[in-house]
C-alpha cells in the first residue's frame, strides 16, 4: 500500500509530545514547575485537523501540566499521559475510539515509540528523530521535533484525503 493511499484512511492522528509536538527540551524551575515550547504552527494545523472530522490524541510517556494546558487550548480530547507502556497506552486509545490500527497515524521519535509505530496504519517521524526510528517508520518529515513536524504530518494527511485545499480556501 502506497503512502497515499495509507494517508488516505486516518481517523485518528496520534502524537508523542517530548521531541514531537516539542523540540525535546524540559525547562525545569526553581520551584518544581517546568515549561516547554509548542509550535504554532503545529497546534494550527491540530485545529483543522478537527475541523476536517478527524480526531486528535496525544500519548506521553511522562506527565505534564503544560502538555494537559496545551491539550485544553486545543481542544485535543483523547490525551494519555504518564504511560511507561505506551503500546498499552495506544491499545487502550483504539479500543475506547473503537478504531483499528490501519486508521491510526502515530508520530513518535525515539525508542519508547517502536511499539506502537509498528502497529499504526501510517509510521511517521520528525526529521530529527532516533536513528532506529527513522528506520522503521513509512514517513520522516522534513522538520524537526516541535518545529512543524507535527503540521507536516496532518498537511499530508489532509491532501491525501482532500481536505487541505478547503482549509487553504477559508483564509485565501
Amino acid at each position: 500500500m502506497t503512502l497515499q493511499e495509507k494517508a488516505a484512511r486516518i481517523r485518528l492522528l496520534l502524537f508523542d509530545v517530548d521531541g514531537v509536538l516539542t523540540d525535546g527540551v524540559v525547562v525545569m524551575h526553581a520551584d518544581g514547575s517546568e515549561s516547554k515550547g509548542f509550535h504554532i504552527r503545529d497546534g494550527a494545523a491540530i485545529v483543522w485537523a478537527q475541523r476536517a472530522g478527524l480526531t486528535v490524541g496525544l500519548l506521553s510517556a511522562r506527565s505534564s501540566g503544560a502538555t494537559t494546558q496545551r491539550a485544553t487550548q486545543l481542544a485535543v480530547r483523547v490525551l494519555s499521559q504518564g504511560v511507561a507502556d505506551k503500546l498499552a497506552g495506544y491499545e487502550q486509545i483504539v479500543r475506547d475510539e473503537r478504531l483499528e490500527d490501519a486508521v491510526v497515524a502515530y508520530m513518535g521519535d525515539d525508542l519508547l515509540d517502536l511499539p506502537v509505530l509498528a502497529r499504526a496504519g501510517l509510521s511517521a517521524a520528525p526529521a530529527d528523530a532516533a536513528g532506529e526510528v527513522l528506520a522503521k517508520v513509512d514517513w520522516v518529515s522534513p522538520s524537526p521535533g516541535g518545529r512543524g513536524a507535527v503540521r507536516d504530518l496532518i498537511e499530508l494527511v489532509l491532501r491525501a484525503q482532500d481536505r487541505w485545499d478547503d482549509i487553504v480556501q477559508q483564509y485565501a
